[in-house]
């Protein structure tokens, strides 16, 4: 596997201020796997709200560059301590030209070496689970479904209602959660 340092922070859930480590990272054969501290990331693309690449388990964005030499990884509003990885300090040491790290802005640290490669090679090959409602349940009107089918629909946009990372699928899911909803409404029959 390819390697390289580089600067990796948590985005989601912070202004700037989150987790951050300069460390050793691993690629996939494809190169579009990252992984580091045993969690494996992809790249978002064009859709990204804050990061570059996202946890592929959590969802959390990470913003993941080259360490910088003038050492101003960290974006200008940001801040926080960085973690460095006790293994890789000799080589950060060379690529900054100093001889030491400053403690005020840096921590060295030991990060997870394994590559959960396995882990997530079965979460990306997981099949969806049959279930015994058909797919089809979501283009047909909600006076065509049964109370049953539409209860589990309500369920199923439930959670992906909660799942959505932005928010147009998200109040896209609302909407015909309200919907289903309110046909139940007609039929007098009590939400789920």
């Amino acid at each position: 596997m390819r390697t390289e340092i580089k600067y990796l922070e948590l985005k989601s859930g912070f202004s700037g201020n989150g987790p951050a480590w300069i460390g050793l990272v691993s690629y996939s054969k494809s190169g579009k796997t990252v992984y580091f501290n045993g969690i494996a990331f992809q790249r978002i693309g064009s859709d990204r709200i804050q990061g570059n690449f996202y946890d592929i388990e959590s969802g959390d964005e990470y913003w993941i560059s080259g360490v910088k030499k003038d050492m101003t990884d960290r974006h200008k509003f940001g801040g926080g301590k960085i973690f460095v990885e006790k293994r890789i300090l000799n080589e950060y040491l060379q690529i900054i030209g100093k001889t030491e790290l400053p403690k005020a802005d840096f921590e060295l640290t030991e990060v997870e070496t394994e590559k959960p490669v396995e882990r997530i090679n079965e979460l990306e090959n997981e099949k969806i689970k049959p279930t015994e409602f058909s797919a089809d349940l979501y283009w047909k009107e909600p006076n065509e479904l049964t109370n049953d089918e539409i209860e589990y629909v309500i369920s199923e946009l439930i959670a992906d209602e909660k799942n959505a990372k932005y928010n147009k699928p998200r109040r896209s899911f609302k909407k015909a959660r309200i919907e289903l909803e309110a046909e139940l409404e007609k039929r007098g029959i009590k939400n789920v």
